[in-house]
């Protein structure tokens, strides 16, 4: 079966260890995010990164149509050409895939998206970002099939042609879901889900499909959408999904292994 590995794009990720890790097999998708490369080019460019919190509680990326070109360009343009560059120099083939390529991740653009600030919730106004309907596993089955490893990031694309901007770990839980992925790795800055944010040693190492609910108030910040993403692919059919550190030697067997946060 097929394994899917999400790395993050944040301040303190380490891709190298991954890749590393991956070289060897053939049986994988890999998923990426990019935000630490779309806060640098959008402050070198003059538009920095905005963001905003919902009423409940998750962090999210403003893509207003200035916003959202720095996006397309970080990701589908740098950060994926890198990834994909890093991987042939590991002897890998790899294709770069944004969701837009194909079809390849629908979504739905937020229409009614809200922010809270300073006590007031507001409507978000002109923005760009979207929630994934599903992933097409017909281009991904393809470059398996023939010996290549597909890359896949942000952005995704609605029925009616539209670009928009989508999380990273979201993809990440379709694609698992659409591909009938054995695990779904998301590899990050924190050695899993956290009971107390400031200790790194509260790691919680089980969670049932039963109880993500339950846990759901501890994820602060963007671990929130991960917490969210692995309750996505729990909830599509894949029996495990890690969130683990990208950090250190042999990151992907070390999640497989089931170092980090477990849910099942």
């Amino acid at each position: 079966m097929t394994l899917v590995v999400k790395v993050g794009g944040a301040a303190g990720n380490t891709l190298g260890p991954t890749l590393d890790d991956l070289a060897p097999r053939s049986d994988y998708v890999l998923v990426h995010g990019g935000s630490e490369e779309v806060d640098r080019l959008g402050d070198s460019l003059g538009r920095p990164s905005v963001f905003y919190t919902s009423p409940s509680g998750v962090v999210s990326r403003k893509s207003d149509p200035a916003h959202l070109e720095v996006v397309v360009l970080a990701l589908a343009g740098k950060v994926q050409t890198a990834i994909v560059s890093a991987l042939a120099a590991r002897g890998v083939r790899a294709v770069g895939l944004s969701g837009v390529d194909g079809g390849l991740l629908s979504a739905r653009r937020k229409e009614g998206a809200r922010e809270v600030v300073d006590g007031r919730v507001l409507r978000v106004l002109d923005d760009w970002s979207g929630t994934i309907d599903s992933a097409d596993p017909a281009v991904l089955r393809a470059l398996l099939a023939a010996g290549m490893v597909p890359v896949v990031g942000p952005p995704a694309i609605t029925a009616a042609g539209e670009v928009v901007n989508v999380d990273a770990d979201r993809a990440a839980a379709a694609v698992a879901v659409a591909v009938g992925a054995s695990d779904l790795l998301l590899l990050t800055n924190v050695p899993g889900l956290l009971r107390d944010p400031k200790d790194l040693t509260s790691v919680i190492r089980q969670v049932d499909r039963a109880s993500v609910d339950e846990v759901l108030p501890l994820a602060a910040g963007r671990m929130r959408k991960k917490v969210l993403a692995a309750q996505d692919a729990l909830r599509g059919g894949v029996p495990r999904v890690v969130i683990a550190s990208s950090s250190g030697p042999s990151p992907v067997a070390r999640a497989l292994d089931g170092e980090g946060t477990v849910f099942r």
